[in-house]
């Protein structure tokens, strides 16, 4: 173990080195990039359709390739997993992240190759890695073992030599062999497919183990870490794992979550540092202590375009390059990858915070904000929105839900939250009161909106039972794994859902 601590060691310290030279020379770096991808696929089917041996520079790319989503790529995704090769990347593809899907589609199937996996997710992992120990020279993270929470993987039933699968699945398979030794639970109980089994196989494997970090989704690891705690029959998590440093995590947003892992893990030295990932690749990771936003990582085999929000949904949407960004601008995310996805709507929004180096935040999702009256509400918006009424309050959230009810009759419409709290607020009305003036502080939109109470009334809040969202998803077969709770929506779908379930099962 000391000979693997020190390679690991050197390769972290190689590694900041290079991450300091793109922040240094980011468009020279991005344009590496850019080269590298057209010349690798001009030989594919999708290189040859565009021809991509006459491309010379990003605007001849850009007036020749139009924009991308899942059903403009769905055809190739269904050759690929039959088993057909050079179709948007050289080579076969043998794996295919699962994730949530579309109007059409239950599921989408986000093509993982070689290079995405190597160029992208495993060098992002040796980042993160790097990132924090250079920022805590002190560190003892590799004297213990990183737990792992991933979902599940299965053989694809299209052909026998490939497989899908959460993209966490698909890693924790894949990993480096240092990387293996050095995590846990064992493989054959991280990819178990029965989420429930899974949790009590994974706590009770874990629990004696010496855990210096955490990697996954909040909401899920939260499941995994108070299982240990009724196991161990112990209120505090640092009582178990008094070596846990960091918890690695992304998919959501951390803000609803923090007090209560504050809450269960009492070491003072304990971080929470945020990335950015996706089935689609990696884009950033939280490189400083003092601030939550992501830098950018430019050296991964993306190539980063961007639609400014305002644009998004029209016709022919402006998109400019990264040179062109501005700062605290809502700017949809398109990326060109070394999985083979070209000028695709990864359907995230961000705002640049900072422009040298490129760092940002993230905004929302381009179809989960509310704008059912005009008012724009993104997930950011609503994020800080709860904090403050949860702070005014001495509130704990476990998870929520944002809906529309719509103008009916004259009447007024109004955003309807269905909110489950670890701790309820001590005043209800105050925290709607809270959360109602934070939103009209925030976003100038939605207190036009508010005026008078013409178009929007005050928020309705609904206080659901502990455990409904974790009953709900479990009945939709979407427990662990990347699976979330849709935070907005413009439609009703998911609220009348909970809502029909909590009455079937009260």
């Amino acid at each position: 173990m000391p000979i693997i601590n020190s390679f690991i060691s050197w390769l972290m310290k190689k590694r900041i080195h290079q991450i300091e030279l793109f922040m240094k020379y980011p468009h020279e770096v991005q344009q590496e990039v850019f080269q590298k991808l057209i010349t690798t696929a001009s030989n594919t089917e999708w290189g040859n359709k565009y021809k991509y041996h006459e491309i010379k520079n990003y605007a001849h790319f850009s007036s020749r390739v139009p924009l991308q989503d899942y059903e403009d790529i769905k055809q190739y995704v269904v050759r690929l997993k039959q088993g057909e090769k050079n179709l948007l990347w050289p080579g076969e593809v043998k794996w295919f992240a699962k994730s949530s899907g579309t109007t059409n589609d239950k599921s989408k199937f986000i093509p993982v190759t070689r290079e995405a996996l190597e160029e992208c997710q495993f060098k992002a992992g040796k980042d993160m890695l790097s990132i924090y120990c250079f920022n805590n020279p002190s560190t003892k993270i590799f004297q213990g073992k990183s737990l792992a929470i991933g979902g599940s993987r299965q053989i694809n039933q299209f052909n026998r030599e490939s497989y899908y699968g959460d993209l966490s699945a698909i890693i924790i398979k894949n990993l480096p062999f240092w990387a293996d030794m050095l995590s846990t639970p064992e493989q054959s109980i991280a990819l178990m497919e029965n989420w429930e089994e899974k949790i009590e196989k994974i706590a009770a494997s874990t629990s004696n183990e010496n855990v210096t970090s955490i990697t996954g989704v909040p909401s899920w690891a939260l499941v995994i870490l108070n299982k240990v705690l009724e196991i161990k029959g112990k209120n505090d998590i640092s009582e178990i794992w008094p070596n846990l440093e960091v918890f690695f995590h992304g998919g959501v947003s951390f803000t609803p979550y923090l007090e209560q892992f504050k809450n269960i893990i009492s070491s003072p030295y304990m971080s929470f540092l945020e990335t950015y990932n996706a089935s689609e690749g990696f884009f950033g990771i939280q490189d400083t202590i003092q601030s939550k936003e992501l830098l950018l990582m430019l050296d991964y085999g993306i190539f980063y375009e961007f639609i400014p929000v305002s644009e998004y949904t029209t016709e022919n949407p402006k998109v400019i390059s990264l040179q062109e960004v501005e700062k605290n601008v809502n700017y949809a995310m398109l990326i060109s990858t070394n999985g083979g996805l070209w000028r695709y709507k990864i359907g995230d929004t961000v705002q640049f915070t900072s422009l040298n180096p490129y760092r940002i935040t993230i905004s929302g999702r381009t179809k989960h904000f509310l704008n059912a009256f005009g008012e724009e509400v993104m997930i950011d918006n609503a994020e800080k929105a709860l904090l403050a009424a949860c702070q005014k309050t001495k509130a704990v959230i476990t998870d929520y839900t944002v809906a529309p009810i719509f103008l009916k009759n004259k009447e007024a419409g109004a955003h309807e939250w269905l909110i489950e709290f670890k701790e309820n607020p001590n005043d209800i009305h105050f925290f709607i009161e809270v959360l109602d003036n934070s939103l009209k502080a925030i976003n100038s939109d939605y207190e036009a909106k508010r005026y008078g109470n013409y178009i929007l009334q005050k928020p309705i809040v609904r206080m659901l039972p502990n455990g409904t969202f974790y009953e709900w998803m479990k009945q939709r077969g979407k427990l662990g794994g990347q699976n979330k709770v849709p935070k907005l929506s413009n439609d009703r779908k998911y609220i009348d859902s909970i809502q029909t379930f909590m009455k079937i099962n009260s």
